[in-house]
């Protein structure tokens, strides 16, 4: 699991890679991106399935906010990204959510 952070200098937003690895996703058929940025929508559009079993999305997002967020495996498990710059507790369960800050 993993994120690359690029900022737009003529722009006020950083376009954000999110990466999960074959074994991280626990070789799951789809794996959805899932945070404050789709109002934790859980239909939202699935993350591309690479040739060697990773999931890729990219995301524009406004500078100088942060955003909650984890990864949903085949609509049933929930998956932090455990690279992510902080962790807060959710506000829903007992798990901590993965958090981005731009």
């Amino acid at each position: 699991m993993s994120f690359k952070k690029q900022y737009l200098k003529s722009k006020n937003i950083c376009k954000v890679t999110f990466k999960l690895s074959s074994e991280e996703a626990k070789h799951a058929n789809t794996v959805r991106l899932v945070g404050d940025f789709n109002q934790w929508n859980k239909q939202a559009p699935p993350m591309k399935r690479l040739k060697n079993g990773s999931f890729t999305a990219t995301l524009d997002l406004p500078k100088g906010q942060q955003y909650q967020f984890r990864y949903l495996l085949d609509d049933s498990a929930w998956e932090n990204d455990w690279h992510a710059d902080q962790y807060v507790p959710s506000p829903l369960s007992m798990d901590d959510n993965s958090v981005i800050a731009l």
